[in-house]
């Protein structure tokens, strides 16, 4: 038998691929090398895309300005808006990563703009402003706004603000992802509690039953001759063709044939 097996060995392994399909895997493995690559690659690309960037400013040379100084660091300015109006409208259009929003505007506020911008969660604002008021700040911050900076612009002033602002709103939608998903986990775990709840009630009821039909097919043996396999039949029987609950049924042949004595000292 040992002959047998060594002789049989090599064969049995040449069938388990053969040469031909040996070298096509070796060429499909080295087809998957390149993408990985350019999976690793491609981290790095997305971090380094250009920035985009909605300006809401009523004076148009300061939006000029703002929009010069802005592409000429690397962002990109998808849209130009004179009021809050069309600050909102352009930001729910693009959805670009962070606003800058002058307070002071025609038609609708800067402060208001940026509270239906921050309460839909397209983009975080920076407000723009003429000076710096607590009472403006304030109303700003409550408003949603990331970040504000005092007019004239400087990049030195700007730039980091424009930083803060996309810095906190992905923290903010990070923490709001994990709260969401924290959430669905819950709602799973408490789903499965009561399905595990209704299923140990149903044991709970089945074990129960049981235990009444076992008492009562004793009591039919004892009281009324039948045997084990007969009594247990004809509580069957009876069940399916009279439509009664099993454990009804073993309820009315104990309070028939039962002592009553033992439901005074019942364990539960």
């Amino acid at each position: 038998m040992a002959a047998r097996e060594t002789s049989e060995t090599p064969q049995a392994s040449d069938q388990v691929l053969s040469d031909e399909e040996l070298r096509a895997a070796a060429q499909v493995d080295q087809l998957d090398e390149p993408d990985n690559a350019n999976e690793e690659n491609e981290s790095p690309a997305e971090e380094n895309r250009q920035r985009t960037v909605v300006v809401a400013e009523d004076e148009s040379l300061n939006r000029m300005d703002l929009v010069a100084m802005l592409e000429s660091n690397g962002y990109k300015v998808v849209g130009e808006a004179a009021n809050g109006e069309e600050a909102v409208e352009l930001t729910r259009k693009f959805r670009p990563d962070v606003v800058c929003m002058d307070v002071k505007m025609p038609h609708m506020d800067g402060i208001a703009a940026a509270g239906i911008i921050c309460d839909e969660n397209i983009a975080p604002v920076v407000m723009l402003t003429a000076f710096s008021q607590p009472d403006l700040v304030k109303q700003a911050t409550g408003a949603g706004a990331m970040a504000y900076v005092t007019k004239p612009y400087e990049e030195s002033k700007l730039l980091p603000a424009l930083e803060v602002a996309m810095g906190r709103f992905a923290e903010i939608n990070a923490l709001l992802d994990n709260v969401e998903q924290s959430e669905g986990r819950l709602k799973e775990a408490q789903d499965a509690l009561k399905d595990m709840e209704a299923k140990l009630k149903k044991a709970e009821d089945t074990l129960e039953e049981r235990k009444l039909v076992d008492r009562a097919k004793g009591l039919l043996m004892d009281k009324a001759g039948f045997s084990e396999q007969g009594a247990f039949r004809w509580i069957q029987k009876t069940s399916m063709d009279q439509r009664i609950p099993k454990k009804r049924l073993a309820l009315a042949i104990i309070a028939k044939y039962g002592d009553p004595k033992p439901e005074q000292t019942d364990e539960r």
